[in-house]
C-alpha cells in the first residue's frame, strides 16, 4: 500500500463535501476519481498532495514517496522555451553528461594515480547516468512533446506566449518526464486532441509508478484504470475495474438499494396496517402485540431513500416538424485561412443519422460547422439543405443568451409552455441546482454559459441539431444524460468532438478531416479504431504517408514503435499467463472440493453421486494437463 486516506472529512462552509472516506492505493496501481461537478474529486487530491487538510482522519503516504500534481490550470511562466523548460526537469542528468565530457577532456591530460582518480570518477558518474537514462534524455524530452501534440517547429516557442491549454500541455509533460513515485492528474485530457489522448493512455498504462486520475473522460478512463474511487454526496465507495465495470456495478448496486428501501417502505406500511388493526380490536392481548411491532418498529434502521427515486431526468428532443430524407448535401467544399485546411469536401447526410466529425487539432472542423451553419463562408462548394430543415446549432462563441436574465427566465421565457418542473429538470440535466438557477446569465463562468445554450437549444425542437464540442464542462452524469437524448431524437445530429465515448454511444457514422479531406466510416468508434489505417490508405493516402524525417530520427521512431509492439506482447503474454493461473486455481480448488466430497458416507455410498463426481474429477485433470502446458510456454 502506498498511499491510504483514513476517515477523511472536509466541509466548506457547513456543507460536508467529504465525510469520512476510507480507502488506499495499491504500489503500480492506476485508480480514478470520479463524481459529478462539485462531489469533491479536486478537494480530495489536494488533500492527498497536502495543499488542504481534512477537518479529521489523515491521508498516510509511504515514507520516501515523491508525489507529482498536475492542476486543471497551471500558471507557466518565464523566458525558456518550450523545449528548455522540459530540459530542466531532466537538470541532473545534463548535468551529469556535462561532467563527464569535462572529464573525458581532462583524462587526455593526466597518467598514473591521478588518471586511475579521474577514470573512478568516470565510471561512478557513468554509471548513474546509464541507471538514470541519460543517453536517451534528449529523445525521452521530444517523444513526450510529440506525444502531447507539440510539433517540433514549436519546441523554440517561448514559454510566456503560450495559450492556457498548451500550458497545461507542457506542465503535464514536465511532471511525466519527473517521473514521480505517484502522479495525480486532474483532467489530464481537457487540451488534448485523439492522438495526444491515445499516446498518454499507453504511457500511464506503461508508467512504472501509480496514477491517480480525475477525469471525465470514460473512454480514457475505460483504458487506463483498474480501480475506481467515487465520492457520491459525500460518501466514498471504492469499486475494482475500469469505468465500464464500475458504472455496471453501481447500476447493479442502485437496483439494489432501490429494492431495499422499497421493501423495507412495504414492510413498513404493512406493519403499521396490522399495529392499527390489532388496535381497532380494542383487547388488552391485541393492544400488547400492537405495542411490541410498535417497538420492533422504532428499532428498525430506516434506510434512505435513493437519490435516483428522487428524479429520474430524461431529456425528450422532438423535432417541430419532420425533414426531407436528404437533410444535408455538402459538394466540392474548400476552405483555407493562409493554408488549406481542406479542399473539394463531398458528403452527404440523410434524416436519422447521427454524424461525428473528427480529427487533429487546427484541420477545420469547427470552421466546417460554421460554413454549413452560414456563419463563415467557403472559398469554393455548395452547402444545400433538404426540404423542411431546421437547423438547432451548438457554438459556445455565438449563442444569443440574454445577461440580465436569471437562467431560469432564459428557458421559460424561451419556451412558455414549459411547466417550472420541466425547466428544472432540463437544467438539473446540464448541472444547474437549486438557487442555480435564479443566477444571471452575466454572473456565469464561459463554461456555465456553455451548457446553459446547450439546454436551450434542446428545447429547440430543431430536427437538424450541430453541435460543436457538446460534452465540454459536462460531468459524466449529464453526458449520460445528453447521449440517451440524441440517441432517441427522432432528427438529424451533425457534431465535432473529442469525446471518444460519446461519440462510440452515440455516432451512426464518422467523418474522419484527415490530410484536408474526409475519410467515412459507417459505424461508432470502435469501428472506427478498426478500419482507420485501411480506409486512411484508401481514401487519404498522403496521410498514411510518413512524413520525411532525418535519419536519426526515422530510426528512434522505430525504436519507438518497436518498444511498443514489444510491450504490447509483453502486456498480453501476462494478461493470458493470469488468465491460466485463475482457471487453474479454480480447477484445482473443485478438484479438492471433490476430494473431499468422495469421503462423506452419503456421496461414496451413492453410486449415482460417486460416478458423477468421478467423471467430473477425470475431466479436471485433463483440463489441468492442457492448462499445465498453457502455464509452461506462457512463463517461459
Amino acid at each position: 500500500m502506498i498511499l491510504s486516506c483514513q476517515n477523511i472529512s472536509k466541509a466548506f462552509g457547513g456543507n460536508d463535501i467529504i465525510r469520512q472516506a476510507s480507502f488506499h492505493v495499491e504500489e503500480h496501481e492506476k485508480a480514478a476519481i470520479v463524481g459529478i461537478n462539485g462531489a469533491g474529486k479536486s478537494t480530495l487530491l489536494k488533500m492527498i498532495i497536502g495543499e488542504l487538510s481534512p477537518d479529521q482522519g489523515e491521508v498516510v503516504i509511504s515514507k520516501g514517496v515523491s508525489l507529482g500534481y498536475l492542476a486543471q490550470q497551471n500558471m507557466l511562466t518565464g523566458h525558456h522555451s518550450i523545449y528548455e523548460e522540459m530540459r530542466e526537469v531532466k537538470r541532473d542528468v545534463i548535468e551529469m553528461e556535462e561532467k563527464l565530457r569535462r572529464l573525458e577532456q581532462e583524462m587526455k591530460h593526466y597518467s598514473g594515480a591521478e588518471l586511475e582518480a579521474l577514470m573512478e570518477q568516470y565510471h561512478r558518474i557513468s554509471t548513474q547516468f546509464e541507471r538514470k537514462n541519460g543517453y536517451s534524455c534528449e529523445s525521452e524530452i521530444t517523444g513526450v512533446l510529440k506525444g502531447l501534440g507539440f510539433l517540433e517547429e514549436e519546441f523554440s516557442r517561448q514559454v510566456d506566449t503560450l495559450s492556457g491549454g498548451q500550458k497545461t500541455r507542457v506542465a503535464l509533460g514536465k511532471l511525466l518526464l519527473s517521473e514521480p513515485d505517484i502522479i495525480l492528474l486532474d483532467e489530464p485530457t481537457n487540451h488534448l486532441d485523439m492522438n495526444s489522448i491515445a499516446w498518454l493512455e499507453t504511457y500511464l498504462q506503461n508508467y512504472k509508478g501509480t496514477v491517480i486520475i480525475v477525469a471525465h473522460d470514460r473512454y480514457f478512463l475505460n483504458r487506463v484504470v483498474t480501480k475506481v474511487i467515487e465520492i457520491d454526496q459525500g460518501h466514498v465507495m471504492t469499486f475494482l475495474g475500469n469505468y465500464t465495470a464500475y458504472a455496471e456495478k453501481k447500476k447493479q448496486l442502485r437496483e439494489n438499494q432501490r429494492k431495499a428501501y422499497l421493501n423495507q417502505q412495504q414492510e413498513i406500511k404493512h406493519q403499521e396496517e396490522v399495529i392499527a388493526k390489532l388496535r381497532s380490536f380494542n383487547r388488552e392481548k391485541s393492544i400488547r402485540r400492537a405495542e411490541s411491532r410498535e417497538k420492533m418498529l422504532e428499532k428498525m434502521e430506516v434506510l434512505e431513500k435513493p437519490v435516483e427515486l428522487d428524479t429520474e431526468i430524461k431529456l425528450t428532443l422532438k423535432p417541430r416538424i419532420t425533414s426531407g430524407n436528404d437533410v444535408l448535401t455538402v459538394e466540392n467544399l474548400s476552405k483555407a485561412y493562409g493554408q488549406t485546411l481542406f479542399s473539394n469536401l463531398n458528403f452527404q447526410i440523410q434524416r436519422g443519422e447521427r454524424v461525428a466529425i473528427i480529427g487533429d487539432n487546427g484541420t477545420g472542423k469547427t470552421t466546417l460547422l460554421k460554413i454549413i451553419n452560414q456563419l463563415t463562408e467557403a472559398d469554393t462548394g455548395r452547402i444545400t439543405l433538404g426540404t423542411k430543415v431546421h437547423i438547432g446549432y451548438y457554438d459556445q462563441e455565438h449563442q444569443v443568451l440574454h445577461p440580465e436574465k436569471t437562467l431560469f427566465e432564459e428557458l421559460s421565457d424561451a419556451y412558455p409552455d414549459l411547466t417550472n418542473t420541466e425547466i428544472r429538470n432540463v437544467l438539473a440535466a446540464f448541472l444547474f441546482t437549486g438557487d442555480a438557477v435564479f443566477k444571471r446569465v452575466k454572473d456565469l463562468s464561459g463554461g456555465e454559459r456553455g451548457r446553459l445554450s446547450l439546454a436551450k437549444l434542446m428545447l429547440s425542437k430543431a430536427n437538424f441539431l450541430i453541435l460543436d464540442e457538446p460534452t465540454n464542462h459536462l460531468d459524466i452524469v449529464s453526458k449520460e444524460i445528453l447521449e440517451e437524448a440524441l440517441n432517441r431524437y427522432t432528427g438529424t445530429v451533425l457534431y465535432v468532438s473529442h469525446d471518444r465515448y460519446f461519440i462510440n454511444q452515440t455516432a451512426t457514422r464518422i467523418l474522419d478531416l484527415k490530410n484536408q479531406t474526409l475519410v467515412n466510416y459507417i459505424g461508432n468508434y470502435d469501428y472506427y479504431l478498426e478500419k482507420n489505417e485501411e480506409l486512411t490508405r484508401i481514401y487519404a493516402p498522403e496521410a498514411a504517408k510518413e512524413k520525411p524525417a532525418d535519419t536519426a530520427a526515422s530510426s528512434s521512431r522505430e525504436d519507438w514503435e518497436r518498444k511498443k509492439e514489444e510491450q504490447a506482447r509483453e502486456r498480453k503474454r501476462q494478461n493470458d499467463l493470469k488468465k491460466t493461473e485463475a482457471q487453474i486455481q479454480k480447477l484445482e480448488e473443485r478438484d479438492a472440493q471433490i476430494d473431499r466430497l468422495l469421503e462423506l458416507e452419503e456421496n461414496y455410498a451413492d453410486l449415482d453421486k460417486c460416478t458423477r463426481l468421478t467423471t467430473e474429477k477425470a475431466g479436471i485433470a485433463q483440463e489441468l494437463e492442457k492448462l499445465y502446458e498453457i502455464w509452461a510456454e506462457l512463463a517461459e
